[in-house]
């Protein structure tokens, strides 16, 4: 099937890689975790009827949550997007003017329409807010961004991800350390942190001591998971493959990732999805393979020396 692509853009999204994903993951017997959702891709294609997704930028959850409980509908995103899109248009320094009257009435009413604004007519599609939390991405410089070719492209987006969206689904805004612990045995948790040692644009940074403490709870679940990660790229090494996670199983994929002012800055990683369960799955289309047949699947009884490690 046709990978679903949310309204909500920014840099890094899965979208081509959720088809990679879904292979690995198998079948779903309890419920879909996301503590990192970011643009929500990869839980629109989950087809989970359980989740419970969260990210800190509470943006993002609004959004959704509005999106859920018909406090926006596509009706409404295209009504706002055709009249903003005029104003933008005709708006002086080149549709500048409009773009930073929606930037400074976003950063005071935080309007979930204004972000999804804001999302599509930033430069480079960056999502990046200052130390206040304060939307600071420059305009796209386009003034006729939002064409009605464009419009309907979003206005599609919003209804196949509200379509999508089960009645046991809860949006929540909270810190991963809170939502990990939730996790039981036949849930799935997928994470999508920032990834350590490349350039992020996430709500508020992303730490050495961030990736121990998620290292030490995704340890400790009696779920399954699923980390997104970076292998290594043309010029240096994710250390923290070495430092955390090589202890489990980890399949590896090239991927090129649009991010980046400059084209030549641009360049293709190994994307790493790490995971703590037996797959079949052993393709790695750069040579690099790290399939640990004894991994350990937490939710069964680890040997004493194991549990010791652990």
């Amino acid at each position: 099937m046709k990978t679903i692509t949310p309204p909500i853009k920014s840099q890094g999204i899965k979208t081509k890689l959720v088809p990679w994903i879904m292979e690995l993951r198998g079948e779903l017997s309890g419920k879909w975790i996301e503590p990192f959702l970011g643009t929500g891709v990869v839980a629109f294609n989950s087809k989970a009827k359980s989740a419970l997704l969260s990210d800190i930028n509470p943006h993002i959850i609004r959004f959704y949550s509005d999106l859920q409980k018909d406090r926006i509908t596509p009706e409404i995103v295209k009504h706002y997007l055709q009249e903003e899109g005029a104003k933008l248009a005709v708006a002086g320094d080149n549709g500048y003017d409009h773009y930073r009257l929606v930037r400074d009435r976003f950063n005071t009413s935080f309007d979930p329409l204004d972000f999804i604004f804001l999302s599509r007519a930033g430069f480079n599609g960056m999502v990046r807010f200052s130390k206040k939390g304060n939307w600071n991405i420059p305009f796209c410089k386009k003034p006729n961004r939002f064409s009605q070719a464009y419009v309907t492209k979003i206005v599609n987006q919003t209804k196949i991800c509200k379509e999508m969206i089960q009645k046991d689904w809860s949006f929540v805004c909270q810190d991963f350390r809170e939502v990990i612990p939730q996790a039981k045995e036949g849930d799935l948790i997928y994470c999508d942190p920032p990834y350590a040692g490349r350039y992020v644009d996430y709500y508020s940074g992303w730490s050495d001591e961030d990736e121990k403490d998620l290292f030490e709870l995704l340890s400790q679940t009696k779920a399954r998971f699923i980390l997104s990660s970076w292998h290594h790229n043309d010029y240096r090494a994710n250390e923290n493959i070495e430092k955390y996670w090589n202890k489990f199983n980890i399949i590896t994929k090239d991927h090129f990732y649009h991010t980046g002012a400059k084209e030549e800055n641009r360049n293709p990683v190994v994307e790493a999805l790490i995971f703590n369960f037996q797959t079949n799955m052993n393709t790695h289309n750069h040579g690099y393979k790290n399939i640990k047949e004894e991994q350990l699947t937490l939710f069964e009884s680890p040997s004493p020396s194991m549990a010791q490690a652990l």
